[in-house]
């Protein structure tokens, strides 16, 4: 026994591969098929359909388990795995040889439910949402040609790099600022935080870049945190992010003005290429390149017709004398007319007037006629030649109306042949009767009618 023990230590060394192999061995004996209950994490599906990802405990714990699900298994799973979520696992554990590293090779892969880190992600989502900061109305377009960029990163990360290079090679006359920050860990929110308004007060730049490369969900997960997103909801600058990978959604991602699926799309959409610009500026060169030449023809032809018309002044100057001419002619015209009407007036005037006086003659007895007839017309004489007479009192004045009179008083009644004196006998006023009696004569006094004596 005593000679086993001395000899043991004169075993070989253990290669490394061989020492891999024999562990790999050692754990299939010893454990067999497994299964492990655990949340996803880091989850990627290679082109050839192999998965690789991490099973962490649901609990909290910081353990982290590698593992590879083959092709042919993944084609058997009947859920699409993701981020967050709860599953079960059942395989074998090796050693991956390349690094060395503990792995379970899973065979089957069950869903159980949602991650704590994912249903937090969920719930902070409906929060924010409900508070309208996701909402369209708020995105702010980004300026088309900005001249300067803020980046909001880790100044150790690639995404710092990706970008800068992006950024040399799509524009090189842009001009950087660089907001440093911890983009993963406890105290990564607050950094951001800072950063965002350290950028947002200093307003030194046209755009803000928040980026970050990718990783697993609690990796990303300073860019779900609350106050991180209301920190970029409030900066006052278009804020583009570009955390993750493509399939990586973070809480920043919908809240920003603009989401990139990676840092480097996110250079890309903030900075338009140079190659775009000088070509749309050589387009528009070109283009008032032919408005100037096609103004300088019109002009060249402009200038040759006016040429050609001061090459020959003879026929202008002749062309103008002929209307000189014209003219001429037209005012002496005018001027002969003008003297012959002027001549012609008095004689005019006088024949005017001359017809006028004939026809003011010729009218005159005519009116003079009319005047006699229309006074005849009116003659009270004519009116007693149609067997009407007229009273008048004493005085001479006519009576006009029966209340006129009074019973015993002496009127003159005159006809167209003659008049007589007569005594009033009686008024009736009122309307004309027919048939009144007269007053019976007295015989022994000459007159009829107790009407005075026309002989005295």
């Amino acid at each position: 026994m005593a000679e086993r023990e001395e000899a043991a230590p004169m075993r070989l060394p253990w290669g490394v591969a061989a020492l891999l192999l024999a562990t790999s061995d050692a754990l299939a004996a010893r454990f067999g098929a497994v299964t492990v209950r655990g949340e996803l994490s880091g989850f990627s599906r290679a082109g050839s359909g192999h998965c690789y990802f991490a099973l962490k405990d649901i609990d909290g714990a910081p353990a982290l388990l590698r593992c590879a699900m083959f092709r042919r298994a993944a084609l058997l799973t009947d859920f699409s795995p993701a981020d967050g979520q709860q599953v079960e696992a059942r395989g074998r554990l090796g050693i991956y040889d390349a690094r060395g590293e503990l792995q379970m090779v899973v065979e089957s892969l069950q869903r159980l439910g949602t991650g704590t880190l994912y249903e937090e992600f969920l719930r902070r989502r409906a929060r924010l949402e409900a508070q309208g900061l996701f909402d369209a109305a708020r995105k702010r377009p980004l300026p088309v040609h900005p001249r300067v960029l803020g980046i909001v990163t880790s100044l150790g990360a690639a995404a710092l790099h990706d970008v800068l290079t992006t950024l040399k090679r799509r524009a090189p006359n842009l001009r950087v600022v660089v907001y440093p920050s911890l983009v993963q860990g406890a105290e990564a929110p607050a950094a951001l935080v800072a950063a965002l308004r350290l950028a947002g007060e200093r307003a030194e730049v046209d755009v803000l870049l928040l980026v970050r490369g990718g990783g697993s969900l609690e990796d990303l997960w300073a860019f779900n945190d609350e106050r991180v997103v209301q920190a970029v909801a409030a900066c006052p600058l278009p804020v583009v992010c570009g955390v993750g990978h493509e399939t990586d959604i973070t809480l920043c991602d919908l809240v920003a003005d603009l989401r990139a699926p990676t840092p480097t799309a996110a250079a890309e959409l903030a900075a338009p290429a140079r190659e775009e610009a000088l070509a749309a500026l050589q387009a528009r060169a070109a283009f008032l390149r032919r408005g100037v030449v096609r103004a300088l023809q019109a002009q060249a032809q402009r200038v040759d017709t006016l040429a050609l018309r001061l090459g020959q002044p003879a026929r202008s100057l002749q062309g103008q004398g002929q209307r000189l001419d014209s003219l001429a002619g037209r005012l002496q015209r005018a001027l002969q007319q003008r003297r012959q009407r002027l001549a012609e007036a008095p004689q005019l005037l006088q024949q005017r007037l001359q017809r006028a006086l004939r026809q003011r003659l010729q009218a005159e007895p005519l009116r003079l006629q009319a005047a006699q007839q229309a006074l005849q017309a009116h003659d009270p004489h004519r009116v007693l030649q149609r067997g009407y007479a007229w009273v008048e009192g004493a005085d001479g004045r006519p009576v006009l109306s029966v209340r006129a009179l009074q019973p015993g008083q002496q009127v003159r009644a005159v006809w167209a042949d003659g008049q007589a004196l007569a005594q009033v006998h009686s008024v009736l006023p009122g309307p004309v009767a027919q048939g009144l009696p007269l007053a019976p004569a007295d015989p022994a006094k000459p007159g009829a009618a107790g009407l005075p004596d026309p002989a005295a």
